[in-house]
């Protein structure tokens, strides 16, 4: 059968590890394919780097155009990253009626609707494996692997970056900045870690799995973020006192009201196995109402994890280039006119369990003040531990509740903030169980 052709954009780390798979292991491939698949153009600004990556047997261009509008490329993989050139390349791409593979999850958490519908329409696939949790196939695993379940809720630990500063601020007892340093120093952090370490990353990834998991539009720009920049080490030892692990979780969950969408800080108990996934891996534990949980947990980043989603997606949408567009799996899973509008549910309307830490004056009367307004908003207390007192006469008081929507949650530590007894802010943390 006619060779595959590949027109490749974007010739970084994880381009050159898509070069290296696709090359080393060519006989398999083609085996699994049933033709031949082989990278035959590639764009990168710096050709002469691009060249020491690839070799001499691809063409190389600058313009990344050439790739999308070659005669002779069948699928165009997009590694470039960003949403604006990447979404003009790849709805050209789509124009020209070719395949699109990508690892771009800012892409799809933004534009993903949009571009869906354009290749419905022109009968193309998308295929985007490496955009969630690097080379965990998480996404085939949600749109076919449990394609007979009613998807209840899932958590992910989808961001290596955060997920390492927080294994280290554990281990080392150390405060975010000093870890963040470390992370940088390692390459595991970026020089402006913002999007990774105050939850943009793992939103857009989250927001693709939410689409997924419930047949719904991507909605990025519902997502409840927040990072990981304002925890202390204190409340990560406090947390592993209390037998719990803190994580940047990113959660969605299916609920009568609507749907939960969310990415913060969580403690987990120590017990989850998904609490004890550490260092820069990913793992998603997934909810279905059939199969139960299943924990799916790897590499979550890296050339060669990334490069190998990103060329199973190439093996699948080459095996499915003859088959009627209709028989396709659809890109979100559900058929596209069978998609639901679920309201996504604001923060204030999501049920949780809460970790408070609160600074006090260490004096009679305080605690009494501070459980009666917990109360008061209908919170119970289902551990508390005061800590030792400071040589300014306060006292740090960690507080376990038990669930309530986090509009009780807020009306009662804004009512607590104005103790004069109480010293600053109070720091809140959301705690999950996984256990439903």
């Amino acid at each position: 059968m006619k060779p595959i052709n590949i027109g490749l954009i974007g010739v970084g780390t994880v381009g050159g590890g898509v070069a290296t798979v696709l090359k080393r292991n060519a006989e398999e491939i083609s085996r699994r394919a049933g033709r031949e698949i082989r990278l035959t153009i590639a764009s990168r600004r710096d050709l002469a780097k691009a060249r020491e990556i690839l070799g001499d047997e691809v063409t190389l261009v600058a313009d990344p155009f050439d790739v999308v509008n070659h005669a002779d490329v069948d699928i165009v993989v997009e590694l470039i990253g960003g949403d604006t050139t990447a979404k003009a390349l790849v709805l050209q791409a789509i124009a020209n009626g070719k395949h699109v593979v990508t690892a771009n999850k800012k892409l799809l958490a933004l534009h993903g609707n949009e571009i869906f519908a354009r290749a419905q329409e022109k009968g193309v696939m998308v295929a985007f494996e490496a955009a969630v949790a690097g080379g965990i196939p998480i996404i085939k695993a949600l749109r076919e692997g449990l394609s007979a379940n009613r998807i209840e809720w899932l958590a992910g630990i989808i961001n290596g970056t955060s997920n390492f500063i927080l294994s280290e601020m554990r281990e080392k007892g150390a405060d975010f900045a000093d870890v963040l340093k470390e992370a940088q120093a390692l390459g595991y952090a970026e020089a402006d870690p913002t999007f990774d370490v105050e939850g943009h990353d793992a939103g857009h990834k989250l927001t693709i799995m939410a689409a997924i998991a419930f047949g719904i539009p991507m909605q990025f720009d519902q997502c409840y973020l927040e990072g990981i920049s304002q925890l202390a080490g204190k409340d990560i030892q406090y947390a592993e006192e209390l037998g719990y692990r803190v994580k940047l979780l990113g959660l969605t969950r299916r609920t009568a009201a609507g749907v939960e969408l969310r990415v913060h800080p969580t403690l987990i108990p120590e017990q989850q196995l998904i609490a004890n996934v550490n260092g820069v891996m990913n793992a998603v534990l997934v909810r279905g109402d059939a199969v139960g949980q299943t924990l799916f947990n790897g590499p979550g980043a890296g050339a060669l994890p990334t490069a190998s989603a990103v060329v199973a997606d190439i093996v699948d949408v080459t095996r499915l280039l003859t088959a009627d567009p209709e028989h396709r799996v659809p890109h979100l899973a559900f058929q596209p006119d069978q998609l639901q509008n679920l309201p996504i549910l604001p923060m204030g309307e999501v049920i949780s369990s809460y970790y408070l830490r609160i600074q006090a004056i260490d004096r009679a009367g305080v605690m009494a003040d501070i459980t009666r307004l917990l109360a008061e908003n209908s919170i119970s207390i289902e551990a508390l531990i005061q800590k030792g007192s400071a040589a300014d006469g306060s006292a740090e008081i960690v507080i376990l509740t038990h669930r309530v929507p986090e509009k009780a949650a807020d009306k009662a530590i804004a009512a607590i903030e104005a103790l004069d007894s109480v010293a600053g802010k109070v720091v809140r943390l959301r705690m999950e169980e996984l256990n439903d």
